[in-house]
């Protein structure tokens, strides 16, 4: 690979000088830099010593902006739908101890006019916890699709699942150097920003505010045309909203946040309620619970919650009130179930492959 910053230059002249006097890296050294991780380029203890030292300086909205520019062109098999869905970039390492809702939300979202995306991988480290697919595949639903099926998906069921193995190759072939290093990096950040459905709003969390806004920053300065961007504290750092006191973020040009009480949208409560023993299967039964209708209290309430910011992030909806309002009666119709007999029977057959200009 041409270029004068191999990984090795970068950590002796820039960011390798540790925590203090490290020096932030450009926008077209960033991008070159995971150019050259995505095409196999730095040596094994290269690699390591450049993820512990971003890790240690901390990236600036730059960096991941140069990061995500050149996984985007690299890396990621980009299938738009012809519906303009809510992106949703759940951390991909996933959760242990709470149900994941974030299937469930999103097919109450769908029903509610909605469409939504979601993109996982399979055990990433550091956490390796239970994701997306895990719970999609509990579900007997068919997750090894090409991103032409996944589009298609959408388009058919109003919510759709993007498989990091097909639509984001290259950074899925690092989980392996990942797992060795032990700890989390910059790329448990970039690859949920992948959006690989090319759409225009994206919903994400944070455990503090500052993330958000280095998430949103990192959006505005990239190659991305995403113009809306909705992040709140999630549970476990994945995309359903803790309950109690809460932050969320807002941007779609002018970024502003706010703190609000859950139980104000109906969620009482504290996270115990949403505690389960197998996140994976519990997770599932819960999901198809709750939109059979067979389920109320504290996870259909959370569920309704979650769709209300579905709703929230592609403005479908004034108000996160208007969103679980509309969410309950999505709910109370069986619609939202519907939604899922018809995610469950999808077959991708075969499909063409478009890819994103």
């Amino acid at each position: 690979m041409t270029g004068e910053w191999p990984l090795k230059r970068l950590l002796t002249e820039a960011v390798g000088s540790g925590p203090r006097s490290a020096d932030d890296m450009s926008y077209d050294q960033a991008r070159e830099a995971f150019e050259r991780i995505l095409a196999g380029d730095p040596a094994p203890e290269t690699l390591g010593a450049f993820w512990m030292a971003n890790r240690w300086k901390r990236n600036t909205p730059t960096e991941l902006a140069g990061f995500v520019d050149a996984m985007r062109e690299r890396s990621v098999d980009v299938a738009r739908p012809d519906a303009d869905p809510v992106d949703c970039g759940a951390n991909y390492d996933g959760k242990s101890d709470t149900a994941l809702l974030g299937v469930a939300s999103g097919l109450v979202a769908a029903a509610a006019g909605t469409p939504v995306v979601v993109h996982s991988a399979d055990r990433v480290p550091a956490s390796e916890g239970v994701a997306y697919r895990h719970v999609l595949d509990e579900l007997g639903v068919e997750t090894d699709l090409a991103p032409a099926a996944s589009a298609a998906m959408v388009d058919e069921v109003g919510f759709g699942f993007y498989p990091q193995s097909r639509a984001n190759p290259g950074v899925d072939a690092l989980l392996p150097a990942r797992r060795n290093l032990g700890v989390r990096s910059f790329v448990n950040t970039v690859e949920t920003l992948a959006n690989p459905a090319d759409a225009d709003a994206h919903l994400g969390s944070f455990f503090h505010l500052s993330f958000a806004k280095k998430l949103v920053g990192a959006l505005r300065e990239s190659d991305q045309s995403v113009d809306r961007v909705v992040a709140f504290q999630g549970l476990e750092g994945y995309d359903d909203v803790r309950p109690g006191t809460t932050r969320f973020a807002d941007w779609d040009g002018e970024f502003r946040d706010d703190e609000i009480e859950t139980a104000t949208l109906g969620l009482d409560g504290d996270t115990a309620a949403l505690e389960v023993t197998d996140v994976r299967a519990d997770s599932a039964r819960i999901t198809e619970a709750v939109l059979s209708g067979e389920r109320d209290g504290a996870f259909a309430d959370a569920v309704a919650v979650n769709a209300a910011f579905r709703m929230y992030a592609r403005s479908d909806v004034e108000t996160l009130t208007d969103g679980v309002e509309l969410a309950r009666k999505v709910l109370a119709d069986g619609d939202a179930a519907d939604r899922l007999a018809a995610l469950r029977a999808f077959d991708p057959g075969e499909r063409v492959p478009e890819r994103a200009d």
